[in-house]
């Protein structure tokens, strides 16, 4: 088999994978469409279908996730950027530092 049928074939299986999928999501959101009510403190509340719920707090979890994985991350990117700026020196700078 050459690389072209296979990349196409690939490609082909990732969109069944997808259709599959919103499918699901789709029948899901069929499914579960009753309203409803999300309370807050103070008497706030908040009506909506489940489906929708379901999807606002997933998104907002997976945002919160995303908050909390960007300092690690900035970190790393500086130390990254340090050590290629060190290698960069050579390693004659690298035996005077020691």
């Amino acid at each position: 088999m050459d690389a072209p049928f296979l990349t196409r074939l690939a490609q082909i299986a990732g969109w069944l994978v997808r259709g599959l999928l919103f499918l699901l999501l789709l029948g899901l959101a069929i499914k579960n469409s009753d309203p409803v009510t999300v309370r807050y403190y103070l008497g706030f509340e908040w009506q909506a279908p489940l489906a929708l719920a379901l999807f606002v707090f997933f998104v907002l979890g997976a945002l919160m996730g995303l908050l909390a994985m960007l300092t690690p991350w900035v970190r790393q990117r500086s130390e990254i950027r340090r050590l290629r700026a060190s290698l960069a020196q050579g390693p004659a700078q690298d035996a005077a530092d020691a």
